[in-house]
């Protein structure tokens, strides 16, 4: 397995490469989207079970790092992407066998699965939102060890100016103060206790004389574990604003089991269960972007927003107005040499895409 590991490393370009081949000559297998074929499906999940094992191996820390969190004891995202591919293979397998009605039960059970395994992911990060359904880890820019002991990479004691301090002079330094006189606050007092440790002791090594400091074995570099937040820490730290936060990534996480439940019960032509699907969303992306700042939102809730797109797939919506505009650009387009062919190879894949459900979930 080491060797395999170290070969995925050094060839990854090569993978990338084979990968993506061999995914896109499934798309070309006869009776790709049959009812009755469960074949194609299975070797198309397999591939994508071996490409995330790939890049999860290249993805894999392999160097020992002085700041690092505790090592995750199970590998949340490939487990998340494993489960997406086989959901895939549930689906076509349970339409066979029992048909579309009852296929939804099947598919119900993957997505609680999904959801209780993003759950787990989202509190083994540290509650962080997560990205891409939790394939990929969210890695903050901002160190837990510089928002929570004020030092840098280095262990220096990292300066915090007050807020309109630095370049103006004389203004106010109010960004210390938690809006009461005299009153500072937690995280100001904890990096003022480590500015004054590191002081305590580089006075300490100044009043040493050099002789004793050379028969002193030198010490070992430390490794600190940055401690990952918990939720109760997040409920005191960050009051409501932190309670928004979770309950707005834990709606998101549980919108795709909504979503397959009301289908189950109302049926896919119902529109109960698009609109649901839709309101969920827009109340978690509501809850995000009220409790997020700027930069944070435009760059982690992009690919929510764009998944948005995908409610023109999914039914009724596009067997009311997606199918029909489908069916008149064909038209339109059908008359033009090549284009009018590929546009119809074209919508002949969005039909057929469009009746599975693990393509047009954005789960």
């Amino acid at each position: 397995m080491e060797a395999y590991k170290l070969w995925v490393r050094r060839n990854r370009d090569l993978v990338c490469s084979l990968e993506s081949l061999a995914n896109g000559l499934t798309w070309i297998l006869p009776e790709r989207f049959a009812n009755s074929e469960i074949a194609p499906e299975a070797v198309y999940a397999l591939l994508g079970v071996v490409s995330s094992v790939n890049q999860h191996i290249i993805d894999a820390p392999t160097e020992n790092h002085s700041f690092a969190s505790k090592e995750q004891s199970i590998p949340w995202g490939l487990v998340v992407s494993v489960l997406k591919d086989v959901e895939a293979v549930v689906e076509v397998a349970a339409q066979h066998f029992v048909g579309d009605d009852r296929k939804w039960s099947f598919l119900a059970v993957t997505e609680a699965v999904k959801a209780g395994v993003r759950l787990a992911a989202f509190r083994e990060s540290g509650y962080k939102m997560l990205l891409q359904g939790g394939e990929v880890a969210n890695e903050e820019e901002v160190t837990v060890l510089e928002n929570n002991y004020g030092v840098n990479g280095n262990g220096v004691p990292a300066i915090y100016p007050m807020d309109g301090y630095a370049g103006n002079g004389h203004k106010a330094m109010t960004k210390g103060l938690d809006g009461k006189n005299g009153s500072v606050s937690k995280s100001l007092e904890k990096r003022a206790v480590a500015a004054l440790n590191k002081f305590g002791e580089n006075a300490k090594m100044m009043s040493d004389p050099m002789w004793i400091r050379r028969l002193q074995p030198t010490p070992e570099p430390t490794v600190m574990v940055a401690e990952k937040p918990t939720l109760a820490s997040i409920w005191s730290a960050k009051g409501g604003t932190g309670r928004l936060f979770v309950l707005g990534e834990v709606v998101h996480i549980f919108r795709p089991l909504v979503y397959v439940l009301l289908i189950r019960k109302f049926g896919i032509k119902s529109w109960t269960p698009w609109l649901v699907s839709l309101a969920v969303e827009l109340t978690s992306l509501g809850i995000h972007s009220h409790v997020t700042d700027l930069s944070h939102r435009l760059r982690k809730l992009k690919r929510r927003k764009m998944m948005w797109a995908l409610y023109l797939m999914r039914d009724p919506f596009f067997a009311s107005y997606t199918k029909r505009h489908l069916q008149k650009a064909e038209q339109v387009l059908n008359p033009v040499p090549l284009i009018g062919f590929l546009t119809g190879k074209l919508i002949e894949l969005l039909e057929g895409v469009q009746t599975r459900y693990t393509y047009t979930s954005g789960s």
